[in-house]
């Protein structure tokens, strides 16, 4: 396995980190979710379902206020949080030589661990900032909780920490040869865990039997170098996982894992999702890449896909597209008819999803790896840095509270201590990535769980 990854790209992995609009995938049934509860329990809080009340969240807070707890998870993880019932689940690198993975089961209400599980790394590499860092968020359900990380170590727990099942990927998808390390987070229905393995080699998307582990279908995909992760939307009655990813977007049938459409000419695509937009269409997002190599694609890959069934085939397009939007690691979101993407450097487009137009441009305080999440009236923005940015939702650009998430002096080291880089340009990038960054967000009924590497956080009104 080849994994010395610099770091232009890895935190494209490390974004894999984020949560999301508020979104009820309606092919999870209740088999898989049992009665209303609080749960959030995948990658950008896909298949939810709960009914949030915006007045019940909170709106305005700072680094000791509204805080209900905070605690200190042993390694560093880049992935976002998941929940279920009464428990926030967690993932976690340790180790000079990334040795140890860990899933954290953490207490919702008091911040308390429960438990921890170890899996040890089956292709250490050095602990790095160039290292994408336990990226992927895990999926859990009411059964358990399946973890993928980026050497392709997977383990399915119950909720209370006891083994089901575990796979080593690499071994049998394997060898991985990713330069930046793989980051993709996988998804779910009732049945299956979908994981897509995108590298410089031989590259596919897998369907893990949820009971067994074992592999029920692989559809292979070429070679590239793409972070994104895949979506699980029901199009016209048939479940499909679809992927935007490094030149094309493809629609593969969630069943047995049949190609059914592709849509080629975008590009840029390298590190956003999917964000299903109802009756067919979706939203995909790009950027041109730190050195502008993707720059003409990208101007042509952010906008809204529409895939519609004729006879038996399928057929996806392009609806519209809008230049002046681009992506950062976070997706653009879909809300009550608008669209709002931001960008690197914390410019805010939304637009009108009838047409793409613009609708306002403005900058927020900061860039965000975690993908917006959308609740009533309201768009939280949670910054990079720990500025939460909330602003009204709609056609009028208003902000309504800017909040601090965490003092970066009070926030405790790291229980890996990294070694100094051998170059110039790492030694560079170490001094920018190495600043507390939140990953991911996710909502447990009237509080957001918010992380960084090491640090959980619950806000609570």
């Amino acid at each position: 396995m080849k994994t010395s990854y610099p770091i232009r790209r890895v935190f494209l992995a490390l974004l894999l980190s984020s949560a999301a609009p508020l979104c009820s995938c309606k092919t999870l049934t209740s088999q898989t979710f049992g009665d209303d509860g609080v749960r959030w329990p995948a990658f950008l809080g896909s298949g939810s379902g709960q009914q949030l009340d915006a007045s019940k969240l909170p709106l305005e807070w700072n680094a000791t206020s509204n805080i209900a707890w905070k605690t200190t998870l042993v390694g560093h993880g880049q992935s976002s949080p998941v929940v279920w019932g009464d428990k926030v689940f967690v993932t976690t690198v340790d180790g000079p030589n990334k040795e140890n993975f860990h899933v954290i089961a953490i207490d919702l209400k008091t911040g308390e661990q429960k438990w921890s599980h170890a899996v040890k790394n089956s292709y250490p590499v050095k602990n790095s900032y160039y290292v994408s860092r336990s990226a992927p968020t895990p999926v859990v359900d009411a059964n358990q909780i399946v973890t993928f990380f980026e050497s392709g170590n997977t383990v399915a727990l119950t909720h209370d920490g006891q083994e089901i099942w575990s796979r080593n990927l690499g071994q049998d998808n394997g060898p991985f040869v990713a330069e930046f390390g793989l980051g993709a987070s996988p998804c779910q229905n009732d049945s299956h865990v979908f994981v897509l393995l995108e590298h410089d080699g031989p590259s596919c998307l897998i369907a893990l039997n949820k009971k067994t582990g074992k592999t029920d279908w692989k559809a292979d995909r070429t070679a590239r170098r793409s972070w994104s992760s895949p979506a699980l939307l029901n199009i016209d009655g048939t479940e499909q996982i679809v992927v935007s990813s490094a030149g094309s977007v493809d629609g593969y049938s969630a069943a047995d894992g049949k190609l059914l459409w592709t849509l080629t000419g975008v590009g840029g695509n390298t590190g956003v999702t999917p964000i299903d937009n109802g009756d067919g269409s979706f939203l995909i997002g790009a950027s041109g890449g730190r050195g502008g190599e993707n720059a003409e694609l990208a101007k042509k890959s952010n906008g809204m896909v529409k895939v519609s069934k004729d006879g038996s085939n399928w057929n996806a397009k392009l609806v519209w597209t809008n230049d002046r939007l681009s992506t950062s690691w976070a997706s653009p979101i879909s809300h009550k008819g608008y669209g709002y993407w931001l960008n690197t450097t914390g410019a805010l487009f939304c637009v009108n999803l009838t047409n793409g137009e613009t609708v306002f441009s403005q900058r927020i305080k900061q860039a965000c790896w975690a993908t917006p999440v959308a609740v009533g009236d309201r768009i939280y923005f949670f910054g990079k840095e720990g500025i939460v940015s909330v602003i009204a939702a709609g056609s009028e650009f208003k902000v309504l509270a800017e909040n601090e998430l965490f003092d970066p002096e009070q926030l405790p080291p790291e229980s890996t201590q990294l070694e100094e880089e051998s170059t110039e340009e790492r030694r560079r990038a170490s001094a920018m990535f190495s600043k507390p960054t939140v990953y991911g967000v996710a909502v447990a009924g009237n509080q957001f769980i918010a992380r960084i590497g090491n640090q959980v956080f619950c806000v609570k009104q």
